[in-house]
């Protein structure tokens, strides 16, 4: 049955448009693709297909279906936030977007638990039921606009994993449409830790190359009593560093340990959201502490004293919930902020152990010496997860090549430490080859073979996670043959 307002012969697309019923649920003009060439992570384009737009489960599953039976490549998208190329069409994709699955289904606040689509926006959720006194921990900087059904996708973390955990730690159960078009269900009635292999735990990170999550139970949780925010700035990084070393050792889990170097605090303070922070100061850490209230104060004052042991100009808590909250927009800026003193810059995710913070830094300032090009550090300083921004100027011939060649040697510098190569952005396409600092051929053949499992035509998001083949091809056969021999 054809679908009135298709103007195209290609029967797939003919096909596509009667499983959503309507014309306004489907792109496939050039024009209108160039929006989807990519995610947050812009230095590689492709065009897809086609984009779907279902409006339920059932479409989902016919959808996949059909790019199953054939044989045409597909992938799922939310917002588009990703920052490591997961939702970029390598291989002229079908796009199923799940913008228009956004509901939140239901909120069970006496088990503490809520049901949504995976379109749904992450803030939103805090917002739909922070007037009951609860809230969604998992707070990545995109939380205004990345969707839940994406978080999923890439484990995505936030500034306070460090005390909460990353999304892992808050999907109590899924449904998920499985690349043949299976409609499955994960999770023992939201009941955490269910005995049996850890379905959740694989599908959750496992990039959109497993299945594509339809619906989403997620725990929430009850405000705390008390919270209270510190800001500190030094006159040098290794003394920041230091501190937050000391500040785990004295027993405190904050709720969060955030620091900006000196690039950084220039471009959050040229962005939108300024809050005076001195323009000669080297790093700044923000620092968060929440629970019951009568213990807020004594952890409050052990943090200045720490600051005050490591040489540190200044430090202050925040009189009031307005200058709390400014100081967290600014924070929360800080990616896009690189914007306003740079045309392009390239987000890199590793993790180090917090103790080789000074090390791991000082490198990422060899490494910015070396490649001539600006490095401003962002991270999530509590658990190790830094984010180095490598600012450069697509228009300048070389210069792309040189930021993504820094950007590898930053990861490389994680690794070297004994830490890893992403902590909460994912490896999609721009860290695919960087998986060999952290995982010999045997173990990406593992890996590979779980895929193939639930995914044995490689249709789903094809060309994401794993390095492209060279020894672990002979790696692969040699496994087989000592199987089965």
């Amino acid at each position: 049955m054809a679908v009135k307002g298709i103007e195209t012969k290609d029967k797939h697309i003919n096909n596509l448009a009667t499983i959503v019923g309507s014309a306004r649920s489907i792109l496939y003009h050039m024009e209108d693709l160039l929006a989807y060439e990519c995610d947050g992570f812009t230095i590689h384009k492709h065009s897809p297909k086609a984009v779907v737009f279902p409006k339920d489960t059932q479409e989902v599953a016919k959808l996949v279906k059909y790019c199953s039976d054939n044989q045409l490549p597909f992938l799922a998208r939310g917002a588009g936030t990703g920052l490591s190329g997961g939702a970029t069409p390598l291989n002229g994709e079908v796009i199923i977007s799940l913008v228009k699955m956004k509901k939140l289904l239901s909120v069970d606040l006496e088990n503490r638990r809520a049901v949504v689509e995976p379109g749904y926006i992450n803030l939103k959720l805090t917002n739909s039921i922070s007037d009951k006194g609860y809230y969604y921990a998992p707070d990545p900087s995109s939380q205004s606009c990345c969707t839940i059904g994406g978080n999923v996708a890439e484990n995505a973390g936030g500034a306070h994993c460090l005390k909460y955990g990353v999304t892992t730690n808050h999907i109590l159960g899924l449904e998920v449409v499985l690349p043949n078009g299976e409609i499955i269900e994960l999770g023992e009635n939201g009941i955490p830790d269910a005995p049996g292999y850890d379905l959740l735990g694989l599908l959750t990170g496992s990039e959109g190359t497993l299945g594509i999550v339809t619906k989403i139970t997620v725990r929430i949780l009850k405000n705390p009593e008390g919270k209270k925010t510190v800001l500190a700035y030094f006159d040098s990084v290794a003394d920041g560093s230091q501190a937050v070393s000391d500040i785990i050792s004295a027993g405190i889990v904050p709720a969060a340990l955030e620091m900006m170097d000196k690039t950084a605090i220039e471009g959050v303070e040229a962005a939108a959201f300024p809050v005076g922070h001195p323009k000669d100061i080297e790093a700044v850490l923000l620092i968060e502490v929440d629970g019951i209230s009568a213990g807020i104060d004594e952890q409050i004052n052990q943090i200045l004293e720490v600051c005050t042991n490591r040489n540190v100009r200044e430090v202050r808590a925040a009189k009031d919930e307005e200058e709390r909250a400014s100081w967290w927009a600014n924070r929360k800026t800080g990616f896009g902020a690189m914007g306003a003193i740079s045309p392009d810059y390239l987000v890199q995710d590793g993790v180090i152990p917090r103790s080789k913070l000074p090390e791991v830094l000082n490198k990422i300032n060899q490494i910015s010496k070396e490649s001539g090009l600006r490095i401003a550090n962002i991270f999530h300083a509590g658990d190790g997860n830094l984010h180095p921004l490598v600012l450069f100027d697509a228009r300048v011939a070389g210069q792309t090549e040189k930021a993504i060649e820094a950007g590898s040697a930053c990861l490389q510098a994680c690794a070297d430490v004994g830490g890893t190569i992403t902590g909460e952005h994912g490896v999609g396409i721009e860290k695919r080859e960087e998986m060999r600092f952290v995982f010999k051929d045997e173990e990406i053949i593992a890996q590979t073979n779980i895929r193939e499992v639930f995914n044995p035509h490689n249709l789903l998001n094809a060309g994401k996670l794993f390095p492209t083949p060279g020894r672990c091809g002979e790696v692969k056969r040699v496994m087989k043959e000592a199987v089965f021999s």
